[in-house]
């Protein structure tokens, strides 16, 4: 090794890290909240007949999931301002990370929904519950049952991608980390301690996720 590391000198720099992990934590909660039900919504829509609004819907999933976080990102930052729609760089990281959840947990709720037996949507028709009231009550929650675990990781490949939006300027975990690393060239000690924060804050949304899947939608411990 050709120097010391030298941890220490960051202590003076964790109210900045702090800062953006705040950031970045009331990102994530906005933006899965808001994606899920957006992608909850459209699977109910696209399990539907067929219909203008589903393929409407159909393309924008496929616009999304086939192209970069990072393009979605620019695009709503320095091409929505072109046709008048000017956003600042917080509300344009939550609605790039709420359009792009909501495309995948779309298909990985409609996967769920696919394979839940006719007779379900028979049991409902029989109660007297309208479409809308058997799919909320019937079949929603056996649905996200069966996809809860897959669902949980596209939330936190979504608040991992959060890091991308420190290209636009704003001011969570990742930004916090590069100005760090611009005024004290620790960049070793500085990405670690990052890499570490991000590991953790995975663990415990994973965590979380799952608690709340087993107490609201009865899901197993894996």
């Amino acid at each position: 090794m050709t120097g010391q590391l030298n941890f220490p000198a960051l202590w003076p720099y964790w109210p900045e890290l702090l800062s953006g992990l705040w950031v970045t934590v009331q990102l994530t909660v906005l933006a899965t909240t808001g994606g899920v039900a957006l992608g909850i919504a459209g699977a109910a829509l696209r399990s539907g007949r067929p219909s203008w609004m589903s393929r409407l819907w159909g393309i924008y999933v496929e616009l999304i999931r086939n192209t970069p976080f990072v393009v979605q990102l620019f695009f709503i930052v320095f091409g929505l301002p072109a046709l008048g729609l000017k956003l600042t760089a917080g509300e344009a990281a939550l609605l790039a990370m709420l359009i792009n959840l909501g495309a995948y947990s779309t298909e990985i709720i409609r996967a769920g929904i696919q394979v839940t037996p006719k007779g379900q949507w028979e049991a409902g028709r029989v109660l007297g519950l309208t479409r809308s009231q058997t799919f909320l009550r019937v079949v929603l929650p056996p649905a996200l049952q069966r996809i809860y675990p897959a669902l949980v990781s596209q939330c936190i490949i979504v608040m991992l991608g959060s890091s991308v939006v420190s290209q636009v300027s704003y001011e969570e975990l990742t930004f916090a980390a590069n100005l760090i690393q611009s005024r004290t060239f620790l960049s070793f000690e500085v990405y670690l301690v990052t890499t570490l924060i991000y590991l953790a804050l995975s663990i415990a949304m994973r965590h979380l996720l799952l608690a709340i899947g087993r107490k609201w939608f009865g899901v197993q411990p894996s």
